[in-house]
């Protein structure tokens, strides 16, 4: 996964990023002109959840072969520039993180990254945290954002049931580097919990759910074990309680500001945040005169776009297609492959190309 260097808050800062073309399966370099799809992940995961499918061996949990599907070989998707990036302390993103880290941050070091990728304009899609990044960014800098694709958006103020359920995994995660060796029953249990939170009472025992959790447990051993257990903190919990501090009428004001249409989506299901948050949103967005709309996934969890792939995948190619010139959309490629071939080679895990569904998100 390329790195580039970025000028932040913090200093020069290495983040890790990929880039999709209609053309190529990795590069630096977005094609200008083209519409360009930036995609911001959600806590515990990273740029990874929007990965292909492919195999994976899932060590200590599974013997059976995993396999991840997303928008990176959908042809449809790969009309447009697909852009994803790594957080600070998610994937392969390793920078420094202040105890001040939020969506406001966040949202800076994504217009970093626009601006040295030379992108003028972006539809953002964030999943629960990246959501929360995307927001700001429209709010801050409401001339670069096209569209709004928030799944399963954070409230204005996380509630307490969920900062209680994120200081539980953060304690797991902890415990699990106390030891010369990672405590992989700890491990185990920071896993399950991340589980429930994304997938409540949802079948996690699906091939694609197991090698997001492959891929989970392996970034968090190399990002938040040990002398990381301060930054798993922030990035985890923290980052929630860092958000802006609006009221009402302060979001008004800031709503304000965007001058894209946004799309929300939220699960029925959702443990994490209940409907009524997004509800709200929605509310607060028609008040500052948004066009927005909300979508209810029936059935699905916090991590809805993974377990409704399909409805939600829709969902996103409509919704970008209806705010883009189809003048500048070339057609969908006859053959297109996955830029996260490279991250497999460094888990060790074989890539298997024979999996040829590319319909769900």
């Amino acid at each position: 996964m390329p790195r580039i260097s970025l000028e932040t808050a913090t200093g020069s800062e290495n983040f890790a990023y990929t880039i999709a073309t209609p053309t190529d399966t990795s590069t630096t370099n977005i094609v200008q002109g083209l519409p360009t799809v930036l995609f911001l992940h959600p806590v515990y995961v990273s740029s990874s959840i929007f990965h292909r499918g492919s195999r994976y061996e899932f060590r200590e949990f599974t013997s059976q072969p995993c396999w991840v599907s997303a928008v990176y070989v959908d042809p449809r998707l790969r009309r447009f520039n697909l852009v994803a990036m790594d957080l600070r302390g998610h994937g392969w993103t390793t920078v420094k993180v202040e105890d001040t880290y939020g969506s406001e941050v966040a949202a800076r070091d994504v217009l970093k990254l626009m601006e040295a990728l030379q992108i003028s304009t972006c539809h953002l899609v964030g999943v629960s945290m990246g959501a929360s990044a995307a927001l700001e960014i429209a709010i801050a800098a409401p001339e670069k954002v096209l569209s709004l694709f928030l799944v399963s958006p954070p409230p204005m103020k996380e509630p307490v049931e969920s900062l209680e359920g994120r200081q539980e995994i953060a304690n797991y995660l902890k415990e699990a580097g106390q030891h010369e060796t990672v405590d992989h029953a700890a491990m185990g249990d920071a896993l399950m919990g991340g589980l429930q939170f994304a997938y409540s009472n949802h079948n996690i025992e699906t091939p694609l759910i197991k090698s997001l959790c492959t891929i989970g447990v392996a970034a968090a051993e190399r990002n938040w074990i040990g002398e990381n257990a301060a930054l798993m903190h922030t990035v985890t919990v923290k980052y929630y309680l860092n958000q802006p501090q609006r009221t009402s009428s302060e979001s008004l004001s800031a709503f304000a500001r965007i001058r894209c249409p946004v799309s929300l989506v939220h699960g029925s299901e959702d443990i994490v945040y209940p409907p009524s948050c997004a509800e709200e949103l929605l509310a607060l967005l028609h008040a500052a005169n948004i066009d927005a709309t909300l979508h209810t996934l029936e059935g699905a969890p916090h991590f809805g776009n993974i377990t409704h792939q399909n409805e939600t995948h829709t969902l996103l190619y409509d919704f970008i297609l209806a705010n883009s010139s189809a003048a500048d959309i070339p057609p969908a490629p006859t053959s297109v492959q996955s830029p996260f071939e490279a991250e497999l080679g460094l888990h060790d895990y074989p890539a298997d190309d024979s999996d040829s569904d590319t319909s769900v998100l």
